[in-house]
């Protein structure tokens, strides 16, 4: 059995290929000891003193002893297309400790067929000879390979690699060497002067300015960020340059995570469209965040949508004893749960399936879990499906706002943060008057009970939420468009959303309670722009490739957004990204009053009437490309 085992293993085809490099490399070893001999024999006139079977015999024995030192250094095991430098060296050490053998056996006064200082001189040939050889056959059979795994050209697509540095390096000799690759790298571009002309791997290294030159003559498709830690703006600027000559552009994910696949291949990851916003990092307040969320027990409601579940990530930094995650979507609640515990190695976080509609369920929550910190970030947020659905966006964003706030006050909560938006400025649709009239509740209930500090925090769209447009171009492009953008001018103020949360967490540390935090968005984007760029990034061409329509404003949306009302002002905070917005302040029983009535038709779903109660709450809310305008 043992020998059936043996025999199958050494007559695989793995072995197969081994024993035939083992006998290439003793061939080698022949021919080189035979010509160092045959020369230095030459050299010295000695031709006719020893014979050629002499010579024979001798390149024979030689041979027969370098095999030893050929398998103790396992010269006969590498892969051909991942042959490198430690293949290499072990090469050079079998070779090395070979001749140092028979240096050794020089002095030791053993009859040899050679005289000895003639017999070290050719051993010094010979180890030169030999190393030239095994390295150049290696060399010749990695390059054969390459050739002959390679695609046709018509297969693959030209490539220029940004980076000539060490994982410029890494990425273009996984690329030579990754099976049927199906780029083709034609040039390297880097903004070190000193590398300009000179070669990486066999191409051609470039400044810059020469990146259209290059893109035009190789008819480039596909530009790869191959810089660690590239600087933001040049980052954009790069990538401006690749959408100018419609080359798509990708980057190296972290070396680190290459780990997780295959070792020996490249991880590329689309260029995100947040790189080109190109905003600047946020320097939060270090100190205060520790002091306000530290040993803490936090609850984020809406913790399985797009901001609550940032908050909650975000949060683990600061070492607080415990997060509640309360959201009615249990599926991405559970993933949120399981990312703590696993990926963040936080052990401390609850999942509650729960409704902040429901009273009585949110009541026992607070009753059990007693948390020190609210960030209430659940809610209704797309504008066309609540404008059809007033009573129900009335339900979430107000009732379920009410009663967290309410129970924060009731179970002596120290801080309430409420995630607001944009779209709650001078609103045109139901879902931003919803949240308006949430924040009128909360900031009264603050100046009411001045218990819990009630803090809202004001912003508008963030990029990559659910529902967003970036995840609805990225569909539509993937399935060959057309994209659909709903007018032609229509822009947006946008953020990430690691971004958003770090301010949200920042605002609602420094606030006191009453205030309404908004925030620096930066200056406003086309939609269609957008949509542009994201299709370029692609490698593709706007109306040509993909096509992009206007399908018309839905209701509710209006082209322009806001971050301030007309009536209000704003003050400077220690933050340069957030302003306090300074708002008139409301009688609590009347607001009260008012919205209990509010709740009473939402209940009954006579939506007319609700949205004409909150236009009377909120007078500044005037629809717009709505049903509702008729109210107006």
């Amino acid at each position: 059995m043992w020998l059936t085992q043996q025999f199958k293993k050494y007559t695989s085809k793995a072995y197969q290929t081994r024993l035939l490099i083992m006998m290439t490399d003793l061939f080698m070893s022949f021919l080189s000891y035979s010509f160092a001999s045959v020369l230095i024999l030459t050299i010295h006139a000695l031709n006719d003193k020893y014979t050629f079977w002499q010579v024979f015999t001798t390149a024979l024995i030689v041979s027969f002893i370098r095999f030893f030192f050929f398998w103790r250094f396992r010269t006969y095991s590498f892969i051909i297309r991942f042959l490198g430098e430690r293949d290499f060296l072990k090469a050079v050490a079998a070779v090395g400790g070979g001749t140092a053998f028979f240096f050794i056996l020089t002095f030791l006064n053993i009859p040899l067929q050679l005289e000895w200082i003639m017999f070290r001189s050719l051993l010094v040939v010979d180890f030169v000879l030999l190393i030239f050889m095994l390295l150049s056959y290696r060399i010749a059979m990695r390059l054969l390979h390459n050739y002959l795994r390679r695609p046709y050209g018509g297969m693959m697509q030209n490539i220029i690699i940004f980076g000539a540095g060490e994982l410029g390096s890494k990425t273009l000799k996984v690329l030579h060497q990754g099976d049927n690759t199906k780029y083709n790298v034609v040039a390297i571009i880097d903004d070190n002067p000193q590398v300009n002309r000179k070669f990486l791997d066999g191409v051609k290294v470039y400044l810059p300015e020469y990146f259209k030159e290059i893109a035009d003559r190789n008819q480039v498709k596909k530009a790869i960020i191959a810089i660690k830690d590239l600087n933001p703006t040049r980052k954009k600027a790069f990538i401006e340059q690749c959408l100018e000559k419609s080359v798509g552009v990708m980057e190296v994910a972290p070396t680190e995570s290459w780990l997780e696949g295959n070792v020996n291949s490249v991880k590329l990851k689309n260029i995100r469209i947040e790189d080109l916003l190109n905003r600047p990092t946020i320097k939060l307040n270090q100190q205060k965040l520790d002091s306000v969320l530290q040993n803490k027990t936090i609850l984020v409601t809406g913790a399985a949508g797009s901001i609550g579940s940032e908050i909650a990530r975000q949060l683990v930094q600061y070492q607080p004893s415990a997060i509640i995650l309360v959201d009615q979507a249990e599926s991405p609640l559970v993933e949120l749960d399981l990312e703590m515990k696993e990926s963040l190695q936080f052990r401390y976080s609850t999942a509650i399936v729960a409704d902040v509609r429901d009273h009585t369920r949110m009541k026992r929550v607070f009753e059990t879990y007693r948390p020190t910190i609210v960030f209430h970030a659940a809610a209704y947020k797309h504008v066309p499906i609540m404008e059809h659905f007033p009573s129900e966006a009335v339900q979430i964003n107000v009732k379920g706002s009410k009663n967290i706030a309410d129970l924060s006050v009731e179970y002596d909560v120290e801080k309430f943060v409420l995630v607001s938006t944009d779209k709650a400025v001078n609103p045109t649709n139901v879902m931003g008057a919803s949240k308006r009239i949430a924040e009128i509740y909360t900031q009264s209930l603050f100046y009411n009970a001045r218990a819990t500090q009630f803090v809202t925090t004001r912003f508008g769209n963030v990029l990559g939420s659910n529902g967003s447009v970036i995840p609805r171009f990225s569909r539509q492009i993937e399935a060959g468009g057309p994209i659909t953008v709903t007018h032609p001018d229509i822009t947006r103020y946008f953020m990430t959303i690691p971004e958003a949360c770090q301010l949200v967490l920042e605002a609602g540390a420094m606030g006191n309670g009453g205030e309404i935090f908004v925030f620096d968005m930066g200056e406003p984007v086309r939609i269609v722009e957008l949509a542009e760029k994201m299709v370029q990034l692609t490698g593709l061409t706007p109306y040509v490739d993909i096509d992009i329509r206007f399908s018309g404003l839905r209701p509710g949306e209006k082209i322009y957004e806001e971050l301030l009302n007309d009536k209000e002002t704003t003050l400077p905070t220690h933050h340069e990204k957030i302003l306090r917005a300074k708002v008139r302040e409301y009688n609590f029983s009347e607001i009260s009053e008012k919205i209990d009535l509010l709740f009473k038709m939402a209940e009954v779903g006579d939506d007319l009437q609700v949205v004409r109660q909150m236009k009377l709450i909120v007078p500044e809310f005037v629809s717009d490309n709505s049903i509702y305008q008729a109210l107006d």
